[in-house]
């Protein structure tokens, strides 16, 4: 049997919510890890974009990040991740849409023309104060277990957060610090937050999830 193979980067976080569903439905893959700014010609030579995750099941290349989480989790969703409502889809949607939109610009203005980082930060603030709404009264965001929305959105929300800790838990939502503290000081957050050496041709297989 071909084994699979998932390049990721630990600190990205649309590879971090593959990881995290990978992990979950223990779907074992050979890990390779990518350094971004000196990628492997065979991750290139996999996904020419050069985005992780990718996940390599034989000859099927899937190079987006959600549809990573939905291919594991078919496999297996043992914790029912996929049993959320439709409008989830949409929440998903918005953070990888206008949220993340003001997130890069938040965290990189300096990579572009004419944005104030400030404004960018409070365009991402409404969607904030939404989520902590819908944590009012409960631990997720739909209910008292978590869905695929959570796994799909914190690694986004945890990457807003570490720009400017102080500011973000100073902002009126204490619903979302829970939800996010919550996530960042559990088992599965530490699992999947290993650091891995650069991948090279050479090396050992390392096999994700650990066992």
């Amino acid at each position: 049997m071909t084994r699979l193979i998932l390049y990721s980067f630990r600190r990205c976080p649309y590879a971090m919510r593959a990881r995290l569903a990978i992990a979950v439905a223990g779907v074992e893959c050979e890990l390779r890890e990518i350094v971004l700014r000196d990628k492997h010609p065979l991750f290139l030579q996999a996904s020419p974009k050069g985005t992780v995750p990718v996940v390599l099941d034989g000859g099927h290349v899937i190079d987006e990040s959600l549809d990573v989480m939905l291919w594991a989790l078919k496999q297996n969703d043992p914790e029912g991740w996929l049993n959320q409502p439709d409008d989830a889809e949409t929440l998903i949607t918005t953070t990888d849409g206008p949220f993340k939109s003001a997130l890069d610009r938040y965290k990189y203005a300096n990579r572009f023309d004419d944005v104030d980082a400030r404004e960018e930060r409070e365009n991402g603030a409404v969607f904030l104060h939404s989520l902590n709404d819908m944590l009012d009264g409960q631990n997720w965001l739909y209910g008292n277990a978590p869905r695929l929305a959570d796994y799909a959105i914190l690694p986004f929300v945890r990457q807003f957060a570490h720009v400017d800790l102080a500011w973000f838990h100073a902002q009126p939502w204490p619903n979302l610090i829970c939800w996010l503290e919550t996530f960042k000081a559990s088992e599965r957050f530490q699992a999947v937050m290993s650091k891995y050496r650069k991948w090279e041709e050479s090396d050992e297989v390392t096999l994700f999830p650990e066992t």
